[in-house]
């Protein structure tokens, strides 16, 4: 998959709201109008994920039917 080289300043991260107090397993998502960055938020220096916007609905839709007990409730 690729990474990001660094686009300009000023871009909104956003936590998954499923991230809770834990703090050691946390991606932060960014939206940009080509698709989606995807990174570590222990390590916002390291490379980001990029995500084509269709893969990344893909992967929220699918993410609705995992049983409950993938996201620890």
């Amino acid at each position: 998959m690729p990474t990001a080289a660094r686009p300009a300043a000023g871009l909104a991260w956003f936590k998954s709201s499923y991230s809770g107090g834990n703090t050691t397993e946390c991606l932060e998502t960014a939206f940009l109008p080509s698709g989606v960055l995807v990174r570590d938020s222990k390590r916002p220096g390291d490379p980001w994920l990029v995500v084509s916007e269709e893969a990344w609905m893909r992967f929220v839709r699918g993410t609705r039917y995992l049983p409950s007990m993938v996201w620890g409730s």
